[in-house]
C-alpha cells in the first residue's frame, strides 16, 4: 500500500512516455503507471513487442508505432512528456546477444536519440533500462563465489570498473555515461536502473526461465540445459522489476544508478527443480550442453541502495514467480512454439 501511494502521489496526472512499451517488461510497466494515474504514451516498433501485450490498457493509453532511432519519431514521441521511461532496445536472451553483437552495439545510437529528444522536449526525467551486464565479468567468474554486485562496482572513473559483459553490457554502460552527460549539460534528471534477470508473463522463449518452462511443457527427455546447471542468477519476477523502475522514477533525482533485482542466488538446477515441482513432471535425464553460451558464472544484486533510497527491494519468491509464469505459459503455448525451440532460443521473438 505504501508503494502504491508513492506512485499515485508522483505519477497521477503526469504525462509519461514508455519506449518499448509493448515489450515484456514495458507492457507490465504501462499497466502499473496507468493504475497510478499517469497519462501513458507508448512508442514501439513492434519488432519484438506485441500490441496484445497492452490489451489490458490499450483503451487508456496513446500508442505510436515507430523506431526511436529516427529523430523525427523521437521528437514526436517526446513532445509534452514529463517523464520518459526508455526500455526500447535490441535485446534477447544469452543466445541472441552472443550472436547479434552489431544489433547490441546499435543500441548506443537508439539511446542517444531518445536522450536528445527528451532533453530538447524539456522532459523532467529519464529512467533508462540499463542492465546487470554493465558489471565487470571478473566479479562474476566463479559460481562458488556468490558476490552481490553494488552500484559502485561499475563505472568509468575507477580503474578496472569498466569491464562489461559483451557488446550488450558495454552498450548499456556507455549509455549510462550518455545519460549522465545529458544531465550535466542540459539539467535533465537521469536514473539508470540496472535490471537483473527479469522473468514472468509475456516473456518469450529466448530467455532462460521461459525456455526451461517450454522444454518441460514439451516433456523433453533427456531434458537439455545450457551449461553445467550450477551457474547462478537472481531471478526477479517482472512485477518486482516494474515496481522498482516506477519507484526509481518517483523517488530519485539528479543522476543516479540503481540495481533492480533480487539479492538471492539460485542455480539453474534449483530453477528447473521448481519448474518440475510445479508441473508435477520430471525427466529421467538432464542433458548438460556445455557448448552453449551461458554468460557469467554468478550474478546477484546488492540491494543496500534500493532499501535506503526506495525503501523497497524485490519480494516475490522463485517458487511463487515460477508458478505464475508456468500457469501463464501453459495457457498460451502452441505446438509450433514447442517444436521450434532451437530457433526461438537464439532470437528476440
Amino acid at each position: 500500500m505504501k508503494n502504491h501511494n508513492t506512485l499515485i502521489n508522483y505519477y497521477n496526472g503526469r504525462r509519461v512516455l514508455v519506449t518499448g512499451g509493448a515489450s515484456f517488461i514495458g507492457s507490465h510497466l504501462c499497466e502499473l503507471l496507468s493504475r497510478s494515474g499517469a497519462f501513458v504514451r507508448v512508442v514501439d516498433d513492434l519488432s519484438s513487442g506485441k500490441l496484445e501485450n497492452l490489451s489490458k490498457v490499450i483503451n487508456d493509453i496513446e500508442f505510436l508505432r515507430g523506431d526511436m532511432r529516427d529523430p523525427a519519431v523521437a521528437r514526436l514521441a517526446c513532445e509534452q512528456q514529463s517523464v520518459v521511461f526508455h526500455l526500447a532496445a535490441s535485446h534477447g536472451g544469452r543466445g541472441y546477444i552472443e550472436t547479434h553483437p552489431v544489433e547490441c552495439v546499435n543500441n548506443i545510437l537508439l539511446d542517444h536519440q531518445v536522450f536528445h529528444a527528451a532533453a530538447h522536449a524539456s522532459a523532467e526525467k529519464i529512467i533508462f533500462a540499463s542492465s546487470a551486464c554493465v558489471y565487470p565479468t571478473t566479479l562474476q567468474s566463479d559460481e562458488t563465489n556468490r558476490l552481490q554486485l553494488k552500484e559502485t562496482d561499475a563505472n568509468f572513473e575507477e580503474c578496472g570498473k569498466a569491464f562489461s559483459d559483451g557488446e550488450y553490457g558495454w552498450s548499456k554502460l556507455i549509455s549510462e555515461m550518455q545519460l549522465r552527460a545529458f544531465h550535466k549539460q542540459f539539467g535533465i534528471q537521469g536514473v539508470a536502473c540496472r535490471i537483473f534477470t527479469a522473468y514472468g508473463e509475456r516473456e518469450n522463449e529466448s530467455h532462460a526461465v521461459i525456455a526451461l518452462i517450454a522444454k518441460a511443457a514439451a516433456k523433453m527427455d533427456p531434458y537439455p540445459i545450457w551449461g553445467s546447471g550450477y551457474q547462478t542468477r537472481n531471478f526477479t519476477y517482472v512485477a518486482d522489476t516494474v515496481m522498482g523502475l516506477a519507484l526509481s522514477g518517483a523517488k530519485l533525482t539528479d543522476f543516479e544508478v540503481i540495481n533492480i533485482g533480487s539479492s538471492t542466488h539460485h542455480t539453474i538446477i534449483e530453477l528447473i527443480d521448481e519448474i518440475f515441482k510445479y508441473i508435477t513432471w520430471a525427466p529421467k535425464e538432464i542433458e548438460k550442453q556445455l557448448d552453449k553460451p551461458v554468460g557469467v558464472k554468478s550474478r546477484s544484486s546488492d540491494n543496500a541502495k534500493s532499501l535506503r533510497c526506495l525503501e523497497w527491494e524485490p519480494g516475490c519468491t522463485l517458487a511463487d514467480g515460477v508458478g505464475r509464469t508456468v500457469d501463464w505459459y501453459l495457457s498460451q503455448v502452441t505446438n509450433k512454439q514447442l517444436t521450434n525451440l532451437d530457433h526461438l532460443l537464439m532470437e528476440r521473438a
